[in-house]
């Protein structure tokens, strides 16, 4: 400017010019300042930001995912449900939407857009209108990752008005640039999308794509993208299951962002926004999918698992953060067909126990009279009566009057649930009349277990009948006296009169068990034939000869875990055993004498898929190889001998094949059991009430070969029908050594059973 015109200018511009110029100038160091401190946390006035190390490996929650051997997701572990994907497994049509929508700039940005923060400030700030978002997706990124709106990352001047958001924004920019050095744009956009939260108890777009369109993310069409963009700006305002008419017109405006940034023409978003939104809406929780008895098992492990190995840093695992991956032994698909038995008889059988009722109540004595006060007195054993008896101060009249109100609830039914009006007492005399069972499935040889059914539904009965129930097995315990006879020299052709037994223990009175149709035939029989038959005398005869201190040992041998009493009765399985222990022990006569624990965790990988652990199944040798081969024919005699108690199983499945199989009923029919085993596989079951005092009045409705065995044959079908499982019928194989012991009756030497006395005192006390 030439001196004649700085000498024409008014003093007092020169000076507002220059102020405006120091202003200015003040403003941007100020403005650098402030930024320099906010990235130091100058004084703890402004709270954490990220440390580098914490950039390049951002700890976001992440659900642990069990598998099953078939490489099929079970289900997973969470507190919140996220999944991460990589940028490959998103569809293009997701990529354009997510960019157009909310950062249509990203690829031009180094993580702040000047443009968009200048339109946010005039329009906002000037002509006080709406500007919409500022933020790019390395800010949101940021902010999804760092928490950096929580208290815990604020600082002392966030309290102050007006200075939080901009503390809050100042940090999302500094991280935002951050990441933009650390990162790609592909792996910024990913972090974005699987950290981001869209309602419905989805983290993640993984969790998210699944849950709204049980898809892929790579499969998600242009207007699935853009409902799920769409909610981005309030998952729950814009939801397509709560607020249908918000998300239809979010989902438009995102479809028109795409026609604004030229990724859509207007003839293609015409089309697209006169669609309807189409769900396939799934939310994922603990009571849905496949095995939720054995994952719910399955969690107290890992739980345990996890306060016991530490990670390298000797910090503990999180099951519900850390995004382990646990592969387990079980087989989807006979997962599947376990479940499907399972539902496909217990419908049937509980319409039959409905019928036998005839509407009077299931809960009787051993004389078949109805209990009284069984409700009042069961309820009291609730979490309501406790939960009531806190808030009423044990007031007996206020806690039944709660007790006794009705209210809205769905309840289950074999027809699905149903919505009714019920008080707490009406849905405990309703619930206890439901049979319960638990199913087993294992591969005898590897001890792996490949079907695991805990109950009829978990979602209104969470106690597991595999591990955590115990019932008394009936005569399913009589294989483990035969075997204690058999490992004493006693062949399958040995011969008893089957006749009443007497067994005398000193101070008690004397135990003569009767059969179950309370006859004797007073002929004999080989024990095989016996055993087929599950006759009484003759196991307790056995029994007597062998004492019960033997045959305890026995059976823990084969591997029973829970406590037996060394008494007579224990013969016919008077204590109570899991189907998951006895599973184990018969796998031992079909795994040549090797008892192998129920085994169902293959390992154990972190996120990344390291593996932390490796799982080995314990064995052990429990008998001779001969003695566990004798076994399998003696319980084959189920199927071969005359009367034999699994003579009801279908043709089809015996034609070529050798099973074998023991039945087990307890007095009143209380617990119905059948266990059979074929050469490859060794499967259980178990059905009865919750409650003892609950079950048929007919002792022939409730026998297992009625109650149980229906469930091991319908698996057992869908198992062979199913060639990609390599499940063949065949022998059980033989020893290679010649069997030392004569197995055909015809040419059994009847001179090796002289000291068999057919008039034996039974007031002897052999114990």
């Amino acid at each position: 400017m030439s001196k004649s015109k700085q000498a024409s200018t008014p003093n007092w511009v020169n000076k507002t010019i220059k102020f405006l110029w120091l202003a200015f100038a003040a403003g941007v160091v100020g403005f650098i300042v402030f930024i320099w401190m906010v990235s130091v946390n100058f004084l703890g006035l402004f709270g954490p930001l990220p440390d580098f190390k914490a950039l390049e490996n951002p700890d976001t929650e992440v659900a642990s995912q069990l598998f099953s051997s078939d490489g099929v997701l079970l289900g997973t572990y969470y507190r919140q449900n996220r999944s991460p994907v990589t940028y490959d497994e998103l569809s293009p049509n997701l990529v354009k939407a997510l960019i157009a929508t909310e950062d249509e700039r990203f690829e031009e940005h180094s993580g702040i857009d000047l443009k968009a923060m200048i339109r946010v400030f005039v329009k906002s700030i000037i002509l006080r209108q709406d500007a919409g978002g500022g933020s790019t997706l390395s800010q949101q990124t940021a902010k999804n990752l760092f928490n950096t709106r929580t208290d815990a990352n604020q600082g002392l001047l966030s309290s102050v008005p007006g200075l939080r958001m901009l503390i809050i924004k100042t940090k999302e920019w500094i991280v935002a640039t951050q990441l933009e050095r650390a990162y790609t744009k592909k792996e910024i956009l990913t972090l974005y999308l699987n950290t981001s939260e869209f309602g419905s108890n989805a983290y993640g777009i993984k969790t998210a794509a699944e849950t709204f369109f049980n898809k892929k993310p790579s499969e998600l069409n242009i207007q699935e993208s853009a409902v799920l963009v769409g909610l981005f700006k309030a998952p729950t305002y814009y939801s397509p299951v709560f607020n249908p008419e918000n998300s239809l017109r979010r989902r438009n405006t995102v479809l028109g962002q795409m026609v604004k940034n030229d990724v859509l023409s207007e003839s293609e978003y015409d089309s697209l926004a006169a669609l309807p939104i189409e769900l396939d809406y799934n939310v994922a929780n603990h009571n849905k999918g496949l095995a939720t008895y054995f994952r719910e098992v399955l969690k107290a492990d890992l739980i345990r698992w996890t306060k016991e190995n530490l990670k390298s840093d000797g910090s503990s695992y999180d099951l519900f953060g850390d995004g382990l991956k646990i592969y387990t032994t079980i087989d989807s698909r006979m997962q599947r067909y376990a479940e499907e038995a399972v539902a496909e008889h217990m419908e049937a059988l509980q319409q039959k126990f409905y019928d036998e009722m005839r509407g009077r109540e299931p809960w009787v004595d051993s004389e078949n009279r109805v209990i009284p006060n069984f409700i009042e007195n069961a309820v009291k054993r609730t979490e309501a009566y406790r939960l009531l008896k806190i808030r009423y101060k044990n007031d007996e009249d206020s806690i039944n009057i709660k007790l006794n109100e009705k209210k809205p609830m769905k309840v289950f039914s074999w027809e699905g649930e149903v919505d009714t009006l019920m008080s707490t007492m009406d849905s405990l005399r309703y619930y206890k009349k439901f049979l319960q069972t638990g199913f087993m499935s294992m591969d005898p040889h590897t001890g792996h277990i490949k079907a695991w059914v805990g109950g009829i539904d978990h979602k209104y009965f969470k106690f597991d009948h595999v591990k955590q129930g115990k019932r008394q097995p009936g005569s399913t315990f009589k294989p483990f006296v035969y075997a204690a006879a058999i490992e004493n020299g006693y062949s399958p052709c040995y011969s008893v009169v089957d006749q009443p037994v007497e067994v005398y223990i000193p101070g008690q009175p004397a135990w003569s068990p009767a059969n179950a149709n309370g006859e004797f035939t007073y002929e004999k029989m080989t024990i095989r034939q016996a055993m087929a038959q599950s006759v009484n005398s003759v196991t307790a005869y056995m029994m007597k000869k062998l004492s019960p201190k033997i045959v305890v040992e026995t059976a823990k041998r084969l591997g029973v875990t829970s406590d037996l009493e060394e008494v007579p009765a224990l013969a016919l399985g008077v204590n109570d055993v899991s189907v998951f222990e006895m599973i184990g022990a018969f796998g031992t006569f079909v795994n040549k004498g090797e008892y192998t624990t129920p085994f169902y965790i293959d390992r154990i990988e972190d996120k990344n898929g390291n593996v932390i652990q490796q799982f080995t199944p314990k064995k052990r040798p429990a008998m001779s190889e001969e003695h566990a081969y004798l076994m399998t024919y003696m319980l084959r005699g189920g199927f071969d001998e005359a009367g034999g108690t699994s003579q009801g199983v279908p043709y089809s499945l015996r034609e070529g094949n050798e099973l074998g199989g023991k039945t087990g009923t307890t007095q009143n029919a209380s617990d119905g059991w059948y266990i059979g085993i074929s050469k490859d596989l060794v499967s259980g079951v178990w059905v009865g009430g919750d409650d003892r005092a609950i079950h048929f009045r007919s002792w022939i409705s409730g026998q297992g070969g009625r109650t149980a065995r229906p469930i091991w044959v319908k698996y057992m079908e869908k198992v062979y029908a199913d060639e990609s499982l390599g499940y063949t019928k065949g022998p059980f194989p033989r020893p290679e050594r010649p069997l030392s012991i004569e197995i055909d009756c015809n040419a059994y030497e009847q001179e090796s059973q002289r000291f068999v006395d057919f008039d034996y005192d039974a007031k002897k006390n052999d114990f």
